[in-house]
Formats: C-alpha cells, structure tokens, sequence
C-alpha cells in the first residue's frame, strides 16, 4: 500500500476519510489480503476506514495468538476514541474481528468477514506454505487466488520471504495452531452482532461449505457469493466487493 502510514505511540496504520469507522483487519500475509480497493471506495461515502498493522510477527512468541490480537485491537479502538466501529476481517482478520466481538460486543455495530478462519481446522495450515522451494511457494500463493494472475511477483516474494524468515514462520505456525484453538462454533450463535459474509465460491483455502456454517451459526447474518473467486475477493474482485457491502450497509442502515 502507498498510503501515508500513520506512526502514533506504539500504533502503525492508515486513517482515510471521516465518518462512521470501519476497522479493516489484514491476514497473515499482507499482500495476500490487500484491501485498496475498499480503503479507496468508502471514505467519500461518509465513512472512516483505518487499516491498522496488526502485531503479528511482533509479539513475543507466547503472545502470538487470535486473543492477543483481538485485545490489541480492542486497545487500538480505545487509542483512537473510536466507537460502533464496523470491523472487515479477511482470513485471520476475519477471526480476529469475530472474536474481537464476541469479548467486546458493544464496541461493534457490524461485523464483516470474507475468507475466515475460526471454523475450519486446516483454514491456515495447508493455505500457508511451511517452507519450500520458490516455484512451491509461488505455487501456494496462486492457489489463494482463482486467478493465478492476481498472485503477483510482488506478492510471491513476500510470501517467500515471510516462510524463509525462521522467527516469522515459527511464528506463523504458532497463529496456524492458535486459530484452530479458537474455534467458535459454539460462541456464534451467542453473537447477535450484524454480519455480513462475503465469500468467493472457488475458495479453496476456507471452501464455500465454511461460509455456509458461519450463516448458519450466526443469528444475525447475511450471506453474498462471488463467483470465480477465490480467497481474498476484495483483491480479485474490488468492485463487486465493495458493491455487495455498499448495499448491505445502506440496508442495515449503517
């Protein structure tokens, strides 16, 4: 991202726009969940987006976890004087918002997940390459997106970087075990919070019968289908992405 990061006390993040506030929360990888397009469209729409960098490869190891982050969320949100915040998670921001919410529900209005972990025990661990050869780990990236092309170099050479990195991939398996810890099949049909669910029907890392069981599990949500679309869809498909949560916003009246 290009955008100005904002470096304030121990918080990194982008701020765009004003009005209501939605929290975008990143994956593991951050060039796997790049979120442009929805960090461009909403801020002249009356809307606040904030793109805080989570911690992930920062905490020490024993706080490398889905509740840690969710905490440090919650501690940004205080940070900025925020409040009825709309949280959008993709993949493991999808379950750090879903949790966020569960342990503070009256700081959230909406919540919105696309690709989520929280559900699906190998959500992280065959989507997330543990080591290899670039060709594999270029292969894996690929394998996120249903058009290989979105995949690019730029983003194959964070990926390769990230695995290669011994502390960050101890550290993204510690994440990997930790999401799969924190299933929450039993905490979501005690969320009322309004959620809209966003999922691309080719997904192969959090497969299309995931999203199915998130909707059905929570009380309050709706479900949108993207077709050729894999993993991330505000990355393959921004304009439909962004049209979807417009017309459910408006609808909820958020």
């Amino acid at each position: 991202m290009e955008e100005q990061i904002i470096t304030e006390g121990k918080y990194r993040y982008i701020e765009k726009g004003e009005g209501v506030p939605i929290i975008i929360l990143h994956g593991l990888m951050g060039g796997l969940s790049n979120f442009r397009g929805v960090s461009e469209h909403f801020p002249p729409k009356g809307y606040k987006v904030l793109i805080p960098e989570l911690p992930i490869y920062t905490m020490p190891l024993l706080k490398t976890n889905v509740k840690s982050f969710a905490k440090y969320l919650e501690r940004f949100i205080e940070f900025k004087g925020l409040k009825d915040v709309i949280l959008l998670g993709n993949s493991l921001g999808g379950h750090i918002g879903l949790l966020h919410t569960k342990l503070y529900p009256d700081m959230v209005k909406a919540l919105v997940i696309t690709g989520s972990s929280g559900l699906y025990e190998s959500a992280m661990g065959d989507g997330y390459p543990k080591r290899g050869d670039y060709e594999f780990i270029k292969k894996k990236a690929q394998d996120v997106f249903y058009d290989p092309a979105v995949a690019t170099k730029e983003i194959v050479d964070e990926v390769f970087a990230t695995v290669n990195d011994r502390v960050k991939l101890v550290k993204t398996l510690a994440i990997a075990k930790s999401a799969i810890r924190h299933n929450m099949s039993k905490d979501l049909p005690k969320m009322n919070t309004p959620t809209c669910i966003i999922w691309g029907e080719n997904d192969s890392v959090t497969p299309p019968n995931v999203a199915k069981e998130f909707h059905e599990l929570l009380p309050d949500s709706d479900l949108f289908w993207i077709k050729k679309c894999g993993h991330a869809p505000m990355m393959e498909h921004p304009d439909q992405f962004n049209d979807i949560l417009d017309a459910w916003l408006e609808k909820r009246n958020f």
